[in-house]
């Protein structure tokens, strides 16, 4: 059972599975994804993670493995929407772990975020202790630890992954509030120039959606992983916003300027993972470089069509510090 199995990570999860010739469920409320990207041969169950009907769908449906990659991932924006993100984070994962533990679910695949470790020193590794600084860190953090003691009480296998700054097709490109990769893409395929927050020098390793896949899917059945917390993604490649944005504007044939707005509230200046027990415990290796992942991203946008940004999630606290880019169109941004 893969929860948010219509956005990015777990449409690609559950095709993995399928291949393989797993029995795939799962269920997504569309606010980070889209719906044809669920795998035609899984079964899709259109709640939300809190709902009523979460119980009924793990009894009926009784999965073995449950990978939980549902998230409203609005880092940026928790500080905004704190409500909003706290409880599709934390309420929504204990919610999921609840379900699927009363229904005999024998492992938990647990998906966390590179948000849980704040502003510590780089690279950051798994023995360091996490200091979030933001809502979104905190819920995740939080429901890490939640998923631990449900499965020491309860004799529940689980594994607590940190995939961080995945790029790739299926990712959702419309969204103002994240997705920097995509939101660039999309808007510099527009002849709309990319937008920068802050100075640009944040640095930043970007993920390609089958590296990470590799390494999620070993997770699953090796039992050197069990119990542990292990950070997914490259740490090579290390790139500045600010090339970020050089590189989509060449690969798009942008011709023009990056548009420089104020810095967003808590955003962590230099976020750069360890992947070195990823290497030991999953033998992950990237293999694709962020050049081809950007291309392949360009192609996914071009085919599905170029989209004006959804603001699609309230803003709970508006104020001098909320970006004018998450409230309306009404700015000269080109």
């Amino acid at each position: 059972f893969i929860t948010g199995i219509a956005g990015f990570l777990g449409s690609h999860v559950a095709d993995e599975f399928l291949y393989q010739g797993y029995e795939v469920a799962g269920n997504d409320n569309l606010i980070g994804g889209y719906e044809d990207n669920v795998p035609k041969d899984a079964a899709f169950y259109p709640f939300d993670c809190r709902s009523e009907q979460i119980k009924t769908i793990f009894q009926d449906f009784k999965p073995d493995l449950l990978i939980h990659t549902a998230a409203t991932a609005y880092e940026g924006l928790s500080v905004f929407s704190p409500s909003f993100v706290t409880s599709n984070i934390y309420e929504a994962s204990v919610s999921v772990f609840s379900a699927a533990i009363a229904s005999g679910v024998k492992k938990i695949v647990n998906c966390s975020s590179m948000a849980r470790y704040g502003s510590i020193q780089i690279p950051f590794s798994e023995d360091m202790t996490p200091k979030p600084q933001d809502p979104y860190g905190i819920a995740k953090y939080a429901a890490e630890q939640t998923l631990s003691c449900l499965a020491d009480v309860h004799s529940v296998e689980y594994v607590t992954l940190v995939p961080h700054n995945i790029i790739g097709p299926r990712q959702k490109y419309d969204d103002p509030y994240r997705n920097v990769a995509s939101i660039m893409i999309n808007r510099c395929l527009q002849g709309l120039p990319p937008i920068i927050y802050g100075d640009g020098n944040q640095t930043r390793c970007f993920s390609f959606i089958q590296d990470v896949l590799s390494c999620l899917m070993t997770a699953c059945t090796d039992e050197k992983a069990l119990s542990q917390v292990i950070n997914i993604g490259p740490d090579e490649e290390v790139v500045s916003i600010n090339e970020l944005a050089l590189k989509i504007m060449k690969l798009t044939d942008f011709q023009g300027e990056a548009i420089y707005l104020p810095d967003r509230p808590q955003e962590v200046k230099h976020a750069i993972c360890s992947s070195n027990k990823a290497r030991k415990l999953l033998d992950y290796g990237t293999k694709v470089s962020l050049e081809k992942g950007i291309l392949s991203m360009v192609e996914y946008i071009n085919e599905r069509g170029l989209s004006k940004f959804n603001r699609h999630i309230p803003v709970e606290i508006i104020s001098d510090l909320t970006p004018k880019t998450w409230i309306s169109d009404r700015m000269n941004l080109k």
